[in-house]
């Protein structure tokens, strides 16, 4: 039975939990930890699904918050409250790297040495099917972070040229959490933040292939790449995007973000992604861009209306 069997003291004052991008009230969290306790599911995915329709945790466009859910549930697991069952893919959770197997697909080609416009028109392809190992093995050979499942909503691109040559893989995926710089630069409330953070997306990987040094490339795909998440994004969860946020670390300048119009809001604080207790563990400090992707952005992020 992998439920865990010890009892945790003061259930009926729990304090409340808060999960990406929704409160859980202690009455609640007593009833998740009972759920996954006694609920018998023996998959993540089975007791994330019963806890998203139990309690209506869902999309604009009506899909299941389940990778949101697997992530609350994880923190409930360090809390020692609950005990989940064992993935099926020998432990790894979303955010850690992943080792992803090497194929003679992702191995270095031809150099790419040329004027932009013999490139032209890019194809972004959005990474599902077959292309999604070529993606996966690209970014964990070339990018210094390497592959990993990112948490929350994503989405991925692999950039081709107008031959079909791969030239770049772009990601995006769930806002941090918590970001000071970002925050800032938006002005929002608290209350504020929480209605509105699934309207913030980060831009979580970007490479441009090593053996390709074309002049404005990489800010052309950032122009490119926005686009394309403004209409993809929405058909997928429901909504649209009015910021997006990414962080460069510090050996590289940005100079392509700021060719791109994004604004530098900022330094990280060296905190994890989703470090709610503002605990510093040891992560890099690294410069926020954002870039609004419509008008008066920052102001309807800032709108939180009164019942």
């Amino acid at each position: 039975m992998w439920q865990k069997s010890c009892m945790v003291d003061g259930w009926a004052d729990i304090e409340a939990v808060r999960g990406p991008g929704r409160d859980f009230s202690g009455a609640e969290v007593v009833e998740v930890v009972a759920l996954a306790r006694n609920g018998g599911e023996r998959s993540r995915t089975a007791l994330a699904r019963r806890i998203c329709e139990r309690f209506e945790w869902r999309r604009p466009n009506g899909k299941l918050k389940l990778r949101e859910c697997w992530e609350f549930l994880l923190g409930l697991e360090k809390r020692g409250w609950i005990e989940l069952p064992p993935t099926r893919w020998g432990g790894r959770r979303r955010g850690q790297r992943t080792q992803v197997e090497r194929t003679l697909f992702g191995a270095p080609g031809v150099a790419v040495e040329c004027a932009l416009g013999e490139l032209l028109p890019l194809v972004l392809e959005a990474v599902g099917g077959a292309a999604h190992a070529l993606w996966s093995e690209l970014v964990d050979r070339y990018h210094y972070l390497g592959f990993a499942t990112p948490f929350g909503a994503q989405l991925r691109y692999l950039v081709r040229s107008r031959t079909g040559q791969e030239l770049a893989c772009v990601q995006f995926s769930a806002a941090a959490w918590r970001l000071a710089a970002r925050d800032r630069w938006i002005g929002w409330s608290e209350q504020a933040r929480l209605v509105h953070l699934p309207r913030v997306v980060q831009q979580s990987r970007f490479l441009i292939l090593p053996w390709v040094r074309v002049p404005h490339l990489a800010s052309h795909i950032l122009a490119r790449s926005v686009r394309a998440l403004g209409r993809d994004w929405p058909k997928l969860y429901g909504h649209r995007p009015l910021v997006v946020e990414t962080m460069v670390d510090a050996r590289f300048a940005g100079t392509c973000y700021r060719a791109a119009n994004w604004i530098h809001a900022g330094q990280s604080t060296g905190r994890g992604r989703m470090d709610r207790e503002h605990r510093r563990h040891g992560y890099a400090v690294k410069q926020v861009f954002v870039l609004e992707l419509c008008a008066r952005a920052r102001e309807q992020l800032r709108v939180v209306e009164q019942a």
